[in-house]
């Protein structure tokens, strides 16, 4: 029997990397070293949502669980990925163009959509990418799909944060020739809490890395397993995970 192959999903956590406009930035320094302690550690700061990260239903709504409120299963599962790399910046994406994967789902299911928008990580590009209508958002709560991933920002638009925010000053000095249009007007986070606010509580990985390999896996009918399990911080809103793809 061939033993399953592991893909990495998780983007490498380093100083400066992109977060979302507003979160608190990642900082990675020596805290202690071998020259001077016997010992290297290293100082860690960063946000509960950067980089490849989970978000718990109290991420949008104080009366929702937290991370540590949901159980384990919510984190691993069987994958299926929605191939949406065709899709320009800024697109809204449709019930109807998630209904081919949302047809293979059965309950357990890790529904990931592949955007194509790793290509533009660490660019102003990144915040451009697709996203859920409400009503694409419903049908995937309706499919019975409780864990949702993504190779991009958001499940919901990423607003424009201005010229003013320089925390986000290097990404939109990639944005000033996209000409993208602004993101359509739609309730705040609304795919966040039609997902979240499932029934039994839902899970959204965001960041995820390039999903090719797994589109690739899939069209051979390979069987595809992902694991996405965050860090035990207590009472969180979500976590960075190692997300793993397992194929085969």
């Amino acid at each position: 029997m061939t033993a399953p192959v592991l893909h990495d999903l998780t983007h490498q956590v380093t100083t400066a990397m992109p977060v979302y406009p507003g979160d608190p930035e990642v900082s990675l320094h020596p805290a202690l070293t071998t020259a001077t302690a016997g010992v290297n550690v290293l100082s860690v700061h960063l946000g509960s949502q950067s980089g490849t990260h989970v978000d718990a239903p109290y991420h949008v709504d104080v009366t929702w669980p937290t991370l540590d409120g949901l159980p384990l299963e919510r984190f691993t599962g069987p994958a299926v990925v929605a191939d949406l790399r065709a899709l320009p910046a800024r697109t809204a994406v449709t019930a109807d163009q998630l209904a081919p994967a949302l047809a293979l789902v059965v309950p357990g299911t890790v529904l990931l959509l592949a955007t194509g928008w790793p290509r533009f990580w660490g660019t102003g590009r990144y915040l451009a990418h697709p996203y859920l209508t409400p009503e694409a958002a419903r049908a995937i709560v309706a499919a019975g799909v409780r864990t949702v991933g993504v190779d991009a920002l958001n499940v919901d638009p990423t607003p424009d944060p201005g010229p003013g925010d320089p925390a986000v000053a290097a990404l939109l000095a990639g944005l000033a020739d996209d000409h993208d249009p602004a993101p359509a007007p739609e309730p705040e986070l609304a795919a966040h809490r039609i997902l979240l606010g499932a029934e039994g509580g839902g899970v959204i990985c965001e960041n995820l890395t390039d999903l090719t390999v797994l589109l690739e896996a899939q069209a051979r009918q390979k069987p595809i397993t992902v694991s996405l399990f965050p860090l035990r911080l207590a009472a969180a809103d979500g976590a960075p995970v190692r997300a793993v793809a397992s194929i085969g």
